[in-house]
């Protein structure tokens, strides 16, 4: 047996700290070499060196007790029943969640509170609050969630986020009394009700605005979200409890009761828009997006981008190397082996359909044409007799070329992508034996918080509305013409850590549907998997808070109208159907490859 190293041991002792802190036995911690991350009860923590310095080893600890904390004390199906719809607004709402489970886990515990310091020390190194020079350029959910904080436990902020705290400090102080949230502390209902006034003093939400899908918050509390799934069936029962006392108040608690639905999608949004580019992604299923109604745009909107100049479209395999990629198509194959048969099963449902349209038939007793082989007596009987042939029909069965568009945001990070990948590849081998041509694309942003957009931006002196603010990348895993042995090993860079970043989706459905009108093929189908709407934080944090948003709805309503490409939608975690009309939403990403496959089968059964 191998000796166990200082590392491991490491290892072993804080991820039994953090089964203890977080109450949860089945929870799973490992290290990594990227953003830290959590997907239900596994951790992802950043990995120290072998020497194990005294500050990574701070760090890992901190970002540890923060992902247990969050699981001990944060209820997230009551978080998602109450989020704000605008995205500035949900963004605080999720800051001064977070800074409240860290307050109340850290109570009386120093050795936490120096653990949460060293992580929130490490979010901070590049969230714009240490760049901004005036007060616009503080980002509001940062300066509350760190105000929010010092209120709840009277810890000073870090020294970086001084100079932007002091811009907006006083401007927030006198629009919102922030002490009476430590009243609260221990009931997040209460805390929420007392957030939400928070939010109405601020002005980013009317006073009477109450969160959408209130109603429905009980069915998709129980199917949403693995996390809530894997803590038992007493948080159903209490959230069960929740919402029928919701409806036992009436209408003019609404508001109230609901408050609790963006809880989760906060804390993701707090690590992310703190600067931690891996944390949007920890929940995997409910990542934060802004979803404002059409009626609030203007109708001289008009969608830029600050510049091209760094924007790529990018074969696979140009983004590692044939050995990655063939490591990464392995561990692929080990995800797809306990799906293997499900899938399958789909799959040749829908090929059977395929080629029931495409099988021959004939008319029979013509005039001329092909012998008809069961007419052979008759011929012999009477040479003379007419109507002894057959002719082939022309079959009604379209060529087609269907278009694959997977998000690749951060988000998306973990069991979605997987299942995606997966469910892209199954789909492109049957629709290939059916003689259907299949394109695999993927869209992304090359860097986090801007990249050299930004730069070029902050060169120019921070121009303001300079419009989209971050260099998009457009990756080729599958062109149409290529067969599927040859783009196989190309679906496992989804699987490359670090490479899914932030998405601007209405670039890139623009972008695959310009490949589709390009195809010679007379039907074009275009499907469209993602987890929501567009989030990028460098373009929101220049822009309106619905910019990217508007943008997709405007595509969108383009191709609908007026695209002869057929264009269908799956949202996974996320309800897509208030963005396109032919939509889908799946609340777990398994059900991703069969919900692929009965929606293509739909269309070809309606053709």
């Amino acid at each position: 047996m191998a000796t166990e190293t200082p590392l491991d041991r490491f290892k072993n002792v804080l991820g039994g700290a953090s089964r203890a802190l977080s109450e949860e036995q089945e929870l799973e911690l490992a290290f990594t070499a990227d953003a830290p991350t959590q997907s239900g009860k596994h951790l992802k923590v950043p990995m120290p060196a072998r020497s194990l310095p005294a500050e990574q080893v701070a760090e890992a600890r901190g970002f540890a007790d923060g992902f247990a904390l969050r699981l001990k004390h944060h209820d997230t199906a009551l978080h998602q029943r109450g989020a704000p719809q605008e995205a500035l607004a949900r963004a605080v709402f999720d800051a001064v969640e977070g800074a409240r489970v860290e307050a109340l886990g850290s109570r009386g515990y120093q050795g936490i509170t120096d653990n949460l310091a060293h992580a929130l020390d490490v979010r901070l190194r590049a969230d714009p609050i240490t760049r901004a020079r005036t007060r616009d350029e503080v980002p509001l959910s940062t300066a509350l969630g760190l105000l929010v904080r010092e209120a709840l436990t009277g810890e000073q902020s870090p020294a970086a986020a001084a100079a932007g705290l002091a811009l907006v400090r006083d401007w927030i102080a006198e629009r919102a009394d922030l002490s009476n949230l430590a009243l609260a502390l221990d009931d997040q209902r209460a805390f929420q009700s007392l957030a939400m006034k928070l939010l109405e003093d601020l002005e980013l939400i009317e006073g009477d605005q109450a969160p959408e899908e209130t109603d429905e918050g009980g069915s998709e509390d129980e199917g949403t979200d693995s996390e809530q799934q894997d803590e038992g069936e007493e948080g159903e029962n209490q959230d069960g409890e929740g919402q029928a006392e919701s409806e036992q108040r009436g209408e003019q608690r609404e508001s109230d009761d609901s408050e609790g639905e963006s809880q989760e999608q906060g804390e993701e949004s707090y690590d992310d828009l703190d600067g931690e580019p891996g944390d949007d992604g920890e929940e995997g299923m409910q990542p934060v997006r802004p979803n404002r109604p059409p009626a609030d745009w203007s109708p001289q909107f008009e969608y830029k981008a600050w510049t091209n100049q760094f924007d790529e479209v990018i074969a696979a395999t140009e983004l590692c190397d044939s050995d990655e990629l063939a490591r990464l198509r392995g561990y692929l194959d080990q995800q797809l082996v306990p799906l293997q048969a499900v899938v399958s099963r789909l799959a040749n449902r829908l090929q059977r359909r395929l080629m029931a349209q495409q099988n021959r038939s004939w008319d029979f007793d013509q005039e001329e044409g092909l012998l008809d082989a069961a007419r052979l007596a008759r011929v012999v009987i009477n040479p003379m007799q007419s109507l002894s042939y057959k002719m082939e029909k022309d079959t009604e069965f379209k060529d087609t070329v269907v278009t694959l568009l997977i998000d690749n945001s951060g988000s998306m990070r973990g069991r979605p992508i997987s299942i995606a990948a997966i469910s892209a590849d199954i789909l492109a081998r049957t629709l290939e034996r059916c003689g259907v041509k299949t394109e695999i694309l993927g869209f992304t942003t090359r860097a986090w918080k801007g990249g050299q957009s930004r730069e070029t931006w902050l060169a120019a002196g921070r121009p303001p509305q300079p419009g989209r603010l971050n260099d998009i990348r457009h990756i080729v895993y599958k062109m149409a013409d290529e067969p599927w042995r040859r783009a196989r090993n190309s679906l496992g860079l989804m699987m490359r850590e670090g490479l899914l970043k932030e998405n601007i989706d209405g670039e890139a459905l623009l972008w695959a549907h310009a490949r589709l009108i390009a195809r010679p093929e007379e039907r074009r189908i275009l499907m469209v998997i993602s987890d929501g709407a567009p989030v990028d934080d460098s373009t929101l944090s220049v822009n309106s808070g619905s910019y990217l948003e508007r943008h997709l709805r405007q595509v969108i309503e383009w191709i609908e109208r007026k695209s002869p490409v057929e264009l269908i939608a799956i949202g996974i975690g996320h309800d897509v159907t208030r963005y396109y009309s032919r939509a889908v939403t799946i609340m777990d990403a398994e059900q991703l490859g069969g919900t692929i496959i009965e929606q293509l089968a739909s269309l070809f059964d309606a053709e």
